[in-house]
């Protein structure tokens, strides 16, 4: 599957430099849309739902951020599944390496294909890109 359309979901400004950076690298010809927190990213899903625009193929989603964090985000998230025209790829990219945050992922299993630990890796991201 070609990923054409990425939202990046996270509050960290630093983990968007290195995302951007890994991509260029690694030649994964794709342009992110960043985030910086679930309520922003849920409105730009259904902006592009409104304006008729295909939803993003893939989101790298945060657990903690404010406003509405990535738990969040999956229950708004589960609330308009059903009105997008395609499947989208989620993967959690957190830092936390808490059981508690791994196992509570494994209740998102329709929404979420795998978790992944920050600092992402350049082999990470061929794991997710090549998929």
């Amino acid at each position: 599957m070609k990923f054409n359309d990425v939202f990046v979901v996270d509050d960290d400004k630093i983990f968007h430099f290195i995302i951007k950076k890994l991509l260029v690298h690694n030649n994964i010809n794709v342009t992110p849309k960043f985030f910086e927190n679930g309520l922003q990213a849920i409105e730009g899903i259904k902006t592009k739902l409104n304006k008729g625009e295909n939803p993003p193929d893939l989101i790298l989603l945060d657990i903690n951020m404010p406003i509405l964090d990535g738990w969040q985000f999956l229950e708004e998230f589960k609330a308009i599944k059903d009105k997008l025209s395609k499947e989208i790829i989620i993967y959690i990219v957190s830092s936390s390496d808490d059981s508690t945050d791994k196992n509570k992922a494994k209740n998102y299993q329709s929404e979420v294909k795998n978790y992944y630990l920050k600092p992402m890796t350049a082999d990470d991201l061929k794991e997710i890109f090549s998929n």
